[in-house]
């Protein structure tokens, strides 16, 4: 059962249930690559200021569960205005990204307002994401557009709240 931290700050309080460390596992895929399972930890914190910073990191998993090799790492901050969720993201690779979209209780639909990369970035032009408090279990989808191809699924997970 989820317990609302009274020092949470009012405006991000629709994104409270986010809060904690969050592990599991999901599928990653795209036309360019070859679909892998994935390991993820996911850690999202406060500090009583109006923002949520988010930290993902993940690895790619051999066929018989174990770890293979690290794999995608993100991190930002979510902020809420007029209820909407806004999600800044920043990725070792070269790309920032900017997400907005509307928070409902327990679900928040998310797609690019602006993809920001480096001149040595792969081509990525637009994403969506889907996050979702499910029987207690933290549910996300993306869609991508990238590399020449129209926006499509590209990754997916479970995960549990671990602290």
């Amino acid at each position: 059962m989820f317990i609302l931290d009274e020092t949470v700050h009012e405006d991000i309080r629709p994104l409270a249930w986010l809060i904690g460390r969050w592990e599991g596992a999901g599928v990653v895929g795209y036309p360019t690559m070859t679909s892998r399972n994935f390991g993820q930890e996911i850690v999202v914190e406060h500090d009583g200021r109006p923002f949520l910073r988010w930290q993902a990191r993940s690895w790619l998993l051999n066929e018989d569960g174990s770890l293979d090799r690290p794999s995608s790492t993100e991190m930002g901050f979510w902020r809420v205005a007029d209820g909407e969720a806004e999600l800044l993201l920043t990725h070792p690779t070269g790309i920032l990204e900017l997400y907005f979209g509307p928070v409902e209780p327990a679900r928040i639909s998310l797609r690019t307002d602006g993809v920001l990369r480096s001149a040595h970035a792969k081509e990525y032009s637009a994403a969506t994401r889907l996050y979702g408090l499910v029987n207690s279990r933290l549910m996300w989808a993306m869609d991508m557009a990238a590399v020449g191809q129209p926006l499509q699924s590209h990754a997916s997970a479970e995960l549990q709240r671990v602290e």
